[in-house]
């Protein structure tokens, strides 16, 4: 069922904890995980106004720093058997994930409830909730 999984993490402590259960997939089938970090262009928009010279520093180092935090959980699927694709994308990460979702053509996304902004008091994180309303894919959310 879920041969080709998107992993979309921001490198926040739960979208860390999705790991293990996307390794438990291998059990049911999955060969393919799909490595996806999305650099909010919100971030990057602000400074567009301000400083441009920033901008192009930053957007390298926001890639520079992605890259090497993709390098554990990379290693981690490829020592468990999985092929893997790292993804490092720029733009409105619910926006992204489910582009990704349908350039990598998935048969599934497997993501943490709550991102970097871990507001409490919502049920479900606002990037989580627009990929489950509107993926195309089965969604597994692990919440906290």
């Amino acid at each position: 069922m879920f041969e080709k999984v998107l992993y979309p993490i921001d490198f926040s402590e739960l979208s860390e904890k999705v790991l293990p259960y996307v390794l438990t997939l291998k059990d049911v089938g999955a060969r393919t995980v799909v490595l996806l970090h999305v650099i909010d262009s919100g971030i990057l928009d602000t400074l567009t106004h301000y400083s441009p010279v920033e901008l192009l520093e930053t957007r390298q180092r926001l890639n520079d720093i992605a890259a090497q935090k993709m390098e554990s959980p990379a290693a981690a699927f490829h020592d468990a058997g999985f092929t893997v694709k790292i993804r490092i994308e720029e733009g409105v990460p619910f926006r992204e994930i489910l582009r990704i979702e349908q350039e990598e053509q998935v048969s599934g996304i497997v993501m943490a409830s709550h991102g970097l902004s871990n507001i409490k008091e919502m049920l479900l994180g606002s990037v989580s909730e627009q990929v489950i309303r509107k993926a195309k894919s089965p969604v597994i959310v692990i919440k906290r």
